[in-house]
Parts: structure tokens; C-alpha cells; sequence
């Protein structure tokens, strides 16, 4: 670009923010926002928001401005919510007015408020309506979500035996596991381990879920308006949800070719039923876009969200070997070692349950949120906030509460068990959200967390290269996610007893084998952290 190009790049710039300002000023006159800091043109808070620590930068103007105040990511205004007390009031007590969904600048280019996630009105109601009875049929509703889990639960404690003791990333392992569960109710069958797309697929999912947490990733949320035309790493993200919305499309086709509409096999055999029973209708909201969109929205939070979560349980256990002993002896006492752990063990162990409702917590693998919006005029808390306004109710700050659990920072199973070690539920454990836009998959999740977690921990004793005192918990960054820190992770096979098998129905084929243990996935590795991506 040249000299004179690049000045008339910068007028125009300067122009359109001019115009936006000037088109604003009407309705910030006639609202009565929340207070917050001082905008910049063009640069919002800028000077406030760390793109490198976002979470703390919103609690330094939260201790400044309150619990609900207002900031500027470039020139887009956004409402943030802090705390259980105005979160819930929001999307609890106020459902409707805060069910909208705002964007995420960097999926916006590829979704385009398609799909279940990111749409809003009457194609969001359509789509959600449908989806959970969808994965109610497939997924969350029926033992069968179950049995998929306990068999990839038996192919991932394969996987760390063939380790035969020796120091590993679990990333990978953890990653194909999350991701065959959600791909055997979306598309109708457990993914192979030796199959190079889909090795591929989980390195590319795991490279945005990433690149969305760097620096680079806020800092396009923040300028997407600008930075979209420029050079940058934040052009991969793009690149890589283009092949992963190929992968799927491909995968649609397949079950195109192969329906049969008296027995379908999947979400997507129910979507491409739906879409032709709606076929005659101009207004449908069942066509292909959606259906693409949808099934990358399941893929996508059903494997990052979980794999993270589990890849954080390990690294905490290792960090705290007293919960982890505990823990193995609960299990030992419960489920025994001669078969495979069942949901219907969770209510017979607090200590477990509460473990593992505690590694959400303070994970806290999402702390923003997905953004919201507001679906009219509204108001809230004294306030007048227009409709259309974004709104961030930051889940850190409700999982961390210290006015909900004491001593918030500290990793403690205690949160969540009473005197007597009776499991003590927490109505702000919110790691799923609130309200009308709450998770659908959360059940399926929280089954895949105990039954993997306590699957390991039924026939490996776990060990670090290095001593728990000098593990670090803290994210590497903190943005759209928390990704867990890099580690090593030894498994020891525990002595004693006979190793868990599941009962296999005779109509069920046996899961596939795992890839190599050497085997490294192709493009770069999803093990790298934000500092490897973004020197």
C-alpha cells in the first residue's frame, strides 16, 4: 500500500467515524446508559481495556463504576453486568428484554446471524425450539447419549495406557474425545481416530478457540471495524472456520445421499426432514445455511468447551493430589473397579460431584459470556438503555463471586458440600449462562465431564514431571476463554483389581482404535498456547 493510499485509507476512516458518532448522538441523548468511562473517537476505551486481560480490566472499572456500567470496544457500546445480583436480575428476572444475542466480531464474517448461536427473533425461537428436541431424541434425553460416552471413555483410558507411564500432552486425547461424543449425535457416528480430516478439524477448532482468547483475538474484537482489512493473525480464524463449515457441509451431503426419512440416524437427518417438510414455505427457517451453521455452533462449544474444562480438571488435580485421592477413594467405594462409571453413580458421590462442579468453577472456561443484546427499549436497575444495545453479563465475575462463595480465588470441593459432605448446590454456579439463552448441551456436557473424569481416575493414578507447588493455574490469556495453561501428565495404571469394561449390546459396533501414540496432528499443533501462536 502506498503513501497516497494509505492517507485516503486514513480519511476514510476518520470520515465514517465522524458519521457514526454523529448518528449515535440522538439516541445516547434520549437514553439514560449506565455510567462508564469516557470514549476516545473511533478508539472507545481503548486506554482502559487491556486486550491481554479483558476480565481484569472490566473489574478495575466495576470497582470504579458499579456492578452495571457501560464501555466502548472501538466504537461499538456495550452494557456490562458484574456480578450474581445483576446477572441474574438480567437474565433471569428480565429474560425476555435480554434474550438477543450480540456478535462476535470474529465469527460475524462466517455466520452472519445464522445458525442456532448467533441468530436472534423469530429464526433464534425456530432454531432453539427445534434443537432441543433434537438433542433431547439424540443426545441429552436418552441412555443412548450415555452409552456414547462410556465407550468413548473406554477408548480414551486406551489411549493414556498405550502412554505406558511416560510424560504427554492430554490436549489432543482430550480434544478427539469431546469432539467423537458431539459427532455421534450430530452426525451419527463416532469420529476415527486415524481419519486425517478429522485430525485436522480438532487442530483447526483448537487454533481459533485460541487465537479468539490472544491478544490479537480482543484486539479484533474490539476494531474489527479497521483491522478486518488489514494484514494479521486474526485472518487465520477466518481460514480456519471456512474449512471447518467445508468439513461439515461435506459430512450434510453425505447424509443427504444416504436418508432414509422413516429412520433418522442424527441431527442432521431431523434438520434435512424438517427442511423438507418446510420445503413450500418462503419464510422457513430450514434450510441449508442454518443447518450448517447450527451443526458447526454444536461441534464447535461441544468440543472446545468441554475438552478445556477436562484438560483444567487434570491440571488441578495434579496441582492438589489430596482432592484427586479422595476422589479415587469414592470412586473405589461406589462404582468398584470391574465396570464402567454411570451417571446414576453422581448422586451416591458428593465429594466427586463436587469436584468436578468446582473445576467448572474455577476454570471458568468462558468468562465473558457470549454477548447479548437487548431485544427492545429497556429498563433496568434505574437505567434506559435502547433495544439493540450489547450487553456482556460476565460469568467470571458471577463463578467468582464472593459474596456466593468465600475465598472465590482458591480452588476448594468445599463450595459445594455442606457440613455433613453432602453435596450443597450454588445458585450461582452459572458456567452454562441463564435463562433463555442457557446452554442447550449442558446436560451432555456435565455427563461427559464425570463419567470421563472419573472413568481416568477409576484406572490411572495421575503424576506431574514436576512438583504440585510449582504448577501454575493461571490462563495464559484471559479473553473470549480460559485456555489452560501447557503441562505434561504422567498416568500410572493403579494396582489392583480388574480393569472397568463396558457391557457392549450386541447391535452396537466396538468403538475404533486410536491413533498412534506418536501420531501428530497435521498444520500447527492445537497443544500451542497463545504465546506459541503469537510470539
Amino acid at each position: 500500500m502506498g503513501c497516497g493510499d494509505a492517507t485516503t485509507l486514513l480519511l476514510l476512516v476518520c470520515i465514517s467515524g465522524l458519521i457514526y458518532l454523529l448518528v449515535r448522538r440522538p439516541s445516547s441523548r434520549r437514553s439514560h446508559l449506565p455510567p462508564g468511562p469516557a470514549p476516545l473517537p473511533f478508539l472507545g476505551n481503548v486506554l482502559q481495556l487491556k486486550a491481554e486481560g479483558m476480565v481484569n480490566s472490566l473489574r478495575k472499572l466495576r470497582d470504579k463504576y458499579g456492578p452495571v456500567f457501560t464501555v466502548h470496544l472501538g466504537p461499538r457500546r456495550v452494557v456490562v453486568l458484574w456480578g450474581y445480583e445483576a446477572v441474574k436480575e438480567a437474565l433471569e428476572d428480565q429474560a425476555d428484554e435480554f434474550s438477543g444475542r450480540g456478535k462476535l466480531a470474529a465469527f460475524e464474517e462466517i455466520v452472519q446471524g445464522f445458525g442456532l448461536l448467533f441468530s436472534n427473533g423469530e429464526r433464534w425461537r425456530q432454531l432453539h425450539r427445534f434443537s432441543l428436541a433434537a438433542l433431547q431424541d439424540f443426545g441429552t434425553g436418552k441412555r443412548s447419549a450415555e452409552e456414547r460416552i462410556q465407550e468413548e471413555a473406554q477408548r480414551l483410558v486406551e489411549e493414556f495406557r498405550k502412554t505406558k507411564g511416560s510424560p504427554f500432552d492430554p490436549t489432543f486425547l482430550l480434544s478427539r474425545s469431546a469432539a467423537s461424543v458431539i459427532c455421534s449425535i450430530v452426525f451419527g457416528q463416532h469420529c476415527d481416530y486415524a481419519d486425517e480430516s478429522f485430525l485436522d478439524l480438532l487442530a483447526k477448532t483448537n487454533q481459533v478457540f485460541v487465537r479468539l482468547s490472544s491478544t490479537w483475538g480482543q484486539l479484533y474484537e474490539m476494531f474489527s471495524w479497521f483491522m478486518h482489512f488489514l494484514p494479521g493473525a486474526h485472518k487465520q480464524i477466518f481460514r480456519d472456520l471456512e474449512d471447518i463449515n467445508s468439513f461439515i457441509l461435506e459430512r450434510i451431503k453425505a447424509n443427504q445421499a444416504s436418508l432414509d426419512r422413516d429412520n433418522p440416524r442424527d441431527f442432521i437427518d431431523c434438520f434435512l426432514l424438517q427442511m423438507e417438510k418446510e420445503i413450500l414455505n418462503p419464510a422457513t427457517e430450514f434450510h441449508l445455511r442454518n443447518l450448517v451453521m447450527t451443526a458447526f455452533n454444536l461441534f464447535f462449544v461441544g468440543t472446545e468447551t468441554v475438552s478445556s474444562t477436562l484438560r483444567y480438571g487434570l491440571l488441578i488435580l495434579l496441582k492438589h493430589p489430596e482432592v484427586e485421592e479422595k476422589m479415587t477413594q469414592e470412586i473405589d467405594q461406589v462404582v468398584g473397579r470391574s465396570r464402567v462409571p454411570a451417571v446414576a453413580d453422581r448422586s451416591r458421590m458428593p465429594y466427586a460431584d463436587a469436584v468436578i462442579h468446582e473445576i467448572q468453577r474455577f476454570s471458568d472456561v468462558i468468562p465473558m459470556n457470549l454477548p447479548h443484546a437487548l431485544t427492545r427499549d429497556t429498563h433496568f436497575r434505574g437505567y434506559a438503555i435502547p433495544k439493540g444495545t450489547e450487553v456482556f453479563p460476565v460469568l467470571s465475575s458471577v463463578l467468582r463471586d464472593p459474596s456466593r462463595f468465600r475465598d472465590p480465588e482458591r480452588f476448594d470441593p468445599g463450595h459445594f458440600l455442606d457440613e455433613q459432605g453432602h453435596f450443597k448446590a450454588n445458585e450461582a454456579f452459572m458456567p452454562f449462562s441463564t435463562g433463555k439463552r442457557i446452554c442447550l448441551g449442558q446436560e451432555l456436557a456435565r455427563m461427559e465431564l464425570f463419567i470421563f473424569l472419573t472413568a481416568i481416575l477409576q484406572n490411572f493414578t495421575l503424576k506431574s514431571p514436576v512438583p504440585p507447588r510449582d504448577i501454575e493455574l493461571k490462563p495464559p490469556a484471559s479473553g473470549f476463554a480460559h485456555v489452560p495453561p501447557c503441562y505434561q501428565l504422567c498416568v500410572v495404571p493403579r494396582s489392583g483389581g480388574s480393569q472397568a469394561k463396558e457391557e457392549q449390546p450386541k447391535d452396537r459396533p466396538q468403538g475404533t482404535a486410536g491413533a498412534p501414540p506418536n501420531h501428530t496432528p497435521p498444520a500447527a499443533s492445537p497443544n500451542a498456547g497463545p504465546g506459541a501462536l503469537f510470539p
